[in-house]
């Protein structure tokens, strides 16, 4: 496999917790798998076992392999660049990608292509995770018999660059046209991926659908409906070592399905870290978690006009993110106009969205659209209570409530509207306010969910033997 980010050793998002999960649950199940993942800043982990030298266009750069396993059958390789991945980020700064981005991402896959063609035995599969890994199978082309599995976590980001790059990589001008790696005149790395693996994923069934539709096709729906017969939708799941209120090491209190009884010292312990009062009576004063990037994608454009209605629920709302500065300052801003119902976090905190995933009553993600999104399957883990946009993997993963019905995990809105968002938040409030035997069962439903990564690696397991087959 190759992923840009792998969690501990770098993590901006969802992709670096699938990234880490996945190849250990493949392992349970009995593959071999090792992930190439940068060796950026701060990393001090693994030792070296290879070193070598990678050549593309008229760079060249050297580079070492440091191994990391990751349990029986799994390891990281990390590829240690200092030239290429000694940044203060991982892909931009300032909101400014790094120039050589392309020469990265790049040198990432040609080194996981260089180091398979000397396996043996040999390697059977080569599995790149969006669009940093988007020249793995252009590069693979060299390995007979090695098929090629590609993973689109989030259609928005393309790597689409200058068609400078083409020459500057060593590509080949005869895979610049529509079907190949061209996407209006420039290189998409994305497309290379799309165009020339055996197959596709992507991280929900719902977001596998919707991305073949101009609304949310992100200007490749034309390409997606092309190769819908090579494309399965697997929604990812909880890496249960890392995400299990019964054993979390970052709480302090445990608890289960059978006895929340855990869960309310997490929320004493929680409201304590932030600074936010203590309810007067168990209950009396509900929280709401938020664990996100604050960019739009995610509905903080909703939440923002929804500013003085926010502070009306009678809540608390305990946040924690970064992203763009106009949503920072909303935040920073509601915290200072009422630092007894709201508390911001700016950055990531792993400890923190832990004891926040298990310290609120509700978890809020109106995203406007969701690939698969993970924090809302570790809430329903976490006995959290979802209220989410129907959209995407949020669709697959959270069964609405319905009134009166012995049935759903959480609450979802469609319209993407701050009214439909609102009217939701309220709903789920009234329910927990009014109801807590409902409530009770909300959370027990959501948490016997099978969230398994083996349930998800057994359907990448499906994918893989068919490329095979197909070889």
């Amino acid at each position: 496999m190759v992923a840009s980010e792998v969690f501990p050793f770098s993590k901006t998002g969802g992709l670096a917790d699938v990234a880490a999960a996945l190849p250990r649950a493949l392992a349970r199940l009995g593959h071999d798998v090792v992930i190439f993942t940068p060796r950026y800043r701060g990393v001090r982990e693994g030792r070296v076992i290879h070193r070598g030298t990678v050549t593309l266009g008229g760079y060249r750069r050297d580079y070492a392999l440091h191994d990391v396993p990751l349990g029986d059958h799994a390891r990281v390789l990390l590829v240690d660049c200092p030239a290429l991945y000694d940044r203060p980020a991982l892909y931009h700064e300032h909101g400014v990608d790094y120039a050589d981005n392309p020469l990265r991402f790049a040198v990432l896959s040609a080194v996981a292509v260089d180091w398979a063609a000397t396996q043996s035995p040999g390697v059977n599969v080569l599995h790149g995770h969006d669009w940093q890994a988007g020249l793995l199978p252009i590069f693979a082309r060299r390995l007979p018999g090695v098929a090629t599995v590609f993973t689109v976590h989030n259609l928005a980001y393309q790597g689409t660059v200058p068609k400078h790059w083409v020459n500057d990589l060593g590509l080949s001008w005869h895979d610049f046209h529509p079907e190949g790696f061209e996407f209006h005149d420039h290189l998409s790395f994305l497309k290379a991926g799309l165009f020339h693996s055996a197959a596709l994923t992507t991280v929900s069934p719902t977001y596998a659908e919707e991305i073949q539709t101009p609304e949310a096709g992100e200007g490749f729906d034309g390409v997606m409906r092309a190769r819908r017969d090579r494309l399965t939708g697997i929604l990812n799941g909880v890496d249960d070592d890392e995400w299990n209120p019964e054993t979390d090491a970052h709480l302090p209190a445990h608890y289960s399905a059978r006895d929340l009884a855990g869960k309310a010292l997490c929320a004493a312990t929680l409201r304590q870290r932030l600074q936010l009062p203590q309810p007067t009576a168990p209950g009396a004063v509900p929280l709401i978690g938020i664990v996100s990037r604050m960019v739009e994608q995610k509905g903080f454009d909703l939440l923002a006009q929804l500013r003085g209605e926010l502070l009306s629920l009678g809540a608390q709302f305990a946040v924690l993110g970064s992203g763009e500065a106009r949503y920072e300052q909303f935040w920073q801003s509601l915290a200072a106009e009422a630092p007894d119902r709201v508390s911001v976090t700016l950055g990531y905190d792993e400890p923190l969205a832990h004891l926040i995933e298990a310290g609120s009553d509700l978890f809020l993600m109106p995203s406007r659209f969701e690939p698969c999104g993970l924090n809302q399957m570790y809430s329903l883990r976490y006995g959290t209570v979802p209220v989410v946009r129907h959209v995407g993997g949020l669709a697959d993963s959270v069964t609405p409530y319905r009134d009166g019905q012995p049935s759903g995990t959480g609450f979802a809105f469609h319209p993407y509207s701050a009214e439909a968002l609102l009217a939701s938040l309220r709903e789920a409030l009234q329910v927990f306010r009014e109801r807590p035997a409902e409530w009770r069962l909300l959370q027990q439903r959501g948490m016997a969910l099978d969230l398994s990564w083996e349930r998800s690696a057994r359907a990448y397991v499906r994918v893989y033997k068919g490329v095979l087959a197909d070889r």
